[in-house]
């Protein structure tokens, strides 16, 4: 279980590096556009991260915090959403692509930070 565990966790980290620096790539380019990195990162995410909570129904001194999980899984939502909606735009709003990368950087601050 540890093993799966794990290669979720490398899938939800390569996801985040997806998205992350898709969006930052995008965003230094001028360009504001849903490319296919943030597309997928968001993707990626949510898939995995939700692989990562489903297990944890157990109990025991690991699980983490629900309040968190959820906190974690409507961020990742709310990405995706600002994600998929415009994804076949010529271009998004400069303000979308900040909040885009804002909320990515919030979603793993709370991974992080929140103990």
């Amino acid at each position: 279980m540890e093993a799966i565990r794990l290669i979720l966790l490398f899938v939800h980290l390569v996801g985040f590096a997806l998205l992350l620096g898709g969006a930052i790539a995008q965003f230094l380019t001028g360009k504001f556009r849903i490319n296919p990195a943030v597309l997928w990162g968001s993707i990626i995410q949510l898939v995995s991260g939700i692989g990562l909570a489903a297990p944890l129904r157990g109990g025991g001194d690991a699980e983490p915090d629900p309040i968190k999980l959820g906190v974690k899984l409507v961020i990742a939502v709310l990405i995706f959403i600002m994600v998929f909606i415009p994804r076949k735009r010529e271009a998004v709003a400069k303000g979308h692509f900040i909040g885009i990368i804002a909320m990515t950087l919030a979603n793993a601050a709370v991974a992080v930070f929140w103990r």
